[in-house]
């Protein structure tokens, strides 16, 4: 029986993680870009503001949640830029965070200044969980967006 394969658009960073789990770090079916969750690497691959760990190797602060909430999103625009969209095509979006408190003070100010406005026009979940890939690593954030043009 013949199946009807959408076709997709997929886009890396080219960090080590990608290959050793096994995924993409977006992927555009027809019109929906899916972006999988976003953590606040570099260009190196290395964690940027990695939190400081305490005798049990768990996060002993929060203090570097805005710094890793920023370079997430800029993660992010990077790769909306590989589909040709913007933060301003983002309709979802979830945070998962080893603190929420800090997280909301901290994402209220980071998303009203990368998305250029006091109400970004997109769903929002702010989800606390215990753990995330990397122990110094304190948010991961999701996306979904939806462009005007299917994938090619």
């Amino acid at each position: 029986m013949p199946t009807n394969k959408s076709a997709k658009k997929i886009a890396n960073h080219g960090v080590v993680w990608e290959q050793a789990f096994g995924y993409v770090q977006a992927v555009q079916v027809k019109d929906t870009i899916y972006i999988s969750g976003q953590l606040s690497h570099g260009d190196d691959g290395k964690l940027v503001a990695p939190a400081e760990l305490d005798d049990n190797g768990r996060p002993s602060d929060f203090s570097q949640m805005e710094a890793q909430i920023r370079q997430t999103y800029v993660n992010t625009k990077k790769l909306l830029a590989e589909f040709g969209a913007t933060l301003d095509d983002v309709v979802e979006e979830t945070l998962y965070v080893l603190d929420v408190p800090s997280a909301f003070e901290a994402g209220s100010k980071i998303r009203k200044e990368m998305y250029g406005t006091d109400i970004p026009q997109c769903a929002s979940n702010l989800i606390g969980v215990t753990a995330l890939a990397f122990p110094e690593q304190i948010v991961e954030i999701t996306f979904r967006a939806v462009i005007d043009r299917p994938a090619d």
